[in-house]
């Protein structure tokens, strides 16, 4: 699963926090997207089926 945060951005830098969950940057060291990998696995198929995002609008 990857979540993009600003996907005209490109990624020069990523970095794994842990057990597959890796954050990719820009060059000024924003969070550009997070990669949660191998999510079926850790996730039943009823919990990927119910997930929604909220968004919001920065001012």
């Amino acid at each position: 699963m990857n979540i993009e945060l600003a996907s005209n951005i490109p990624i020069t830098e990523s970095l794994e926090l842990g057990d597959g969950i890796i954050l990719d940057y820009s060059k000024d060291k924003k969070i550009v997207s997070i990669e949660l990998l191998g999510v079926k696995k850790r996730l039943p198929s009823e919990a990927l089926e119910a997930v929604s995002f909220a968004v919001v609008k920065e001012s």
